[in-house]
């Protein structure tokens, strides 16, 4: 695949299967697009917003890290729609790093060049979803293995069991 990937970066790319009882697709997909909720349930978010820069929606996103190290900002676009594969119902939400002169990087902050994520959730049957998550960027900097292994063991299941609390209180909001 030297085409595909002209390089190998030595970074983790994250492949993450799991499921979110009593929370169904469409709901998580909504929560997962809120942006104002987010702010809400996400311990890591320190600013995120969308701004529309010649005619694109972009979101920013400034991501805490632990002290000593910097936190980490992103400037990406995202899309999500909503598909029939084979009579099943598959929400999916495509999101990549942009480069975009209207949005500098600030100091003190290492921006994530390289980011690139692709959701699809779907019904598991009962009240949740299934979702399937790839997910990888670049985080620039000296991250230590430490980190690197939480993230890999810790952070991500907790994100999903944050989330999946996020739904259930969405669901009281709207």
């Amino acid at each position: 695949l030297p085409i595909l990937f002209p390089q190998q970066s030595g970074l983790y790319e994250y492949k993450i299967f799991g499921g979110l009882a009593d929370c169904p697709p469409e709901l998580c997909a909504d929560v997962y697009m809120d942006l104002d909720f987010r702010k809400q349930w996400d311990q890591y978010v320190k600013e995120l917003y969308e701004e529309t820069y010649d005619g694109e929606k972009v979101i920013y996103w400034e991501v805490k890290y632990p002290f000593p190290l910097s936190n980490r900002d992103y400037v990406y676009v995202r899309e999500r729609r909503e598909m029939d594969v084979d009579g099943r119902k598959v929400w999916v939400v495509l999101a990549q790093s942009v480069s975009v002169p209207q949005c500098p990087e600030k100091p003190g902050i290492i921006r994530v060049k390289s980011y690139k994520q692709s959701m699809a959730i779907e019904s598991d049957g009962k009240a949740g979803s299934k979702v399937y998550m790839y997910y990888f960027d670049n985080p620039g900097g000296m991250i230590p293995s430490w980190l690197v292994n939480w993230a890999a063991k810790s952070g991500v299941p907790a994100f999903l069991k944050d989330i999946q609390k996020a739904c259930l209180n969405y669901s009281k909001r709207t």
